[in-house]
């Protein structure tokens, strides 16, 4: 496999250096920005405070922002599973999209197939177990909806680069918009958090919900992003445990 990264520092990380065996995630980021240019000028200016390991740009070239055992800035607030500020334990990857905020576009070809070399390099390299490759969204729902449910992970899955289901898609449909009742929410809610997702009670309120089931859905299931649960969802959740 070959792999070319350039070189482009940012200022922004934590020291001292990390142990190597400490590094256990890769979380996924899009950039949330118009162009790169503007991307990359903040990820590395002082002021900004924030940062990432690698940087994708649309050409699929990878630029190192960080090195590896440093501590990069671009988890924020986090959980996912035990893990409380995943900065920590995490290499980032930033991927220039436009995002949500903007004209959220498929990712390119070109990019799809750098992010692959990466994580492959990254995975062996450091032993990370392909279900800790993470979305922003997976580890802070509340707030972000990075990479988004244009972000190939099926894909990515196909050849162990990320987690997905087992499931026969075109039977699994069926069950699509059908609900659930009080009882097998709760469960749902149960599954999410033994996948690693904080925890929500069935009897939060919805807005707190329907952003962590947007999380889900942006992941696992992103022909349909609506924030509410139904029997799909629940079926896709006990099938991911298993997985």
């Amino acid at each position: 496999m070959w792999l070319k990264i350039t070189s482009n520092y940012s200022p922004n990380f934590n020291t001292p250096k990390r142990q190597k065996k400490n590094i256990k995630y890769i979380i996924i980021h899009y950039t949330g920005m118009k162009n790169e240019l503007l991307a990359l000028k903040r990820l590395t200016d002082i002021n900004s405070k924030v940062s990432a390991h690698y940087f994708i740009k649309k050409n699929g070239k990878i630029l190192n922002l960080v090195p590896d055992l440093y501590e990069a800035w671009h988890a924020g607030k986090s959980n996912w599973k035990n893990i409380v500020s995943l900065n920590r334990y995490s290499i980032g990857i930033e991927i220039q999209n436009s995002g949500h905020e903007n004209f959220y576009e498929k990712f390119s070809d070109k990019q799809m197939n750098s992010i692959k070399k990466l994580l492959r390099f990254l995975k062996k390299k450091y032993r990370v177990n392909f279900k800790n490759i993470l979305g922003h969204s997976d580890i802070a729902h509340n707030r972000k909806k990075d990479p988004g449910e244009k972000f190939p992970w099926k894909e990515l899955a196909k050849v162990k680069l990320a987690h997905w289901h087992q499931l026969n898609e075109k039977e699994l449909i069926k069950y699509r918009l059908k609900k659930i009742n009080f009882l097998e929410e709760k469960k749902f809610f149960i599954n999410l958090h033994k996948i690693g997702y904080t925890k929500v009670q069935s009897e939060s309120p919805i807005n707190k919900k329907r952003l962590l089931i947007k999380a889900f859905q942006r992941r696992f299931r992103q022909g349909l992003v609506n924030g509410i649960s139904d029997q799909e969802c629940l079926i896709l959740s006990k099938n991911l445990i298993k997985t």
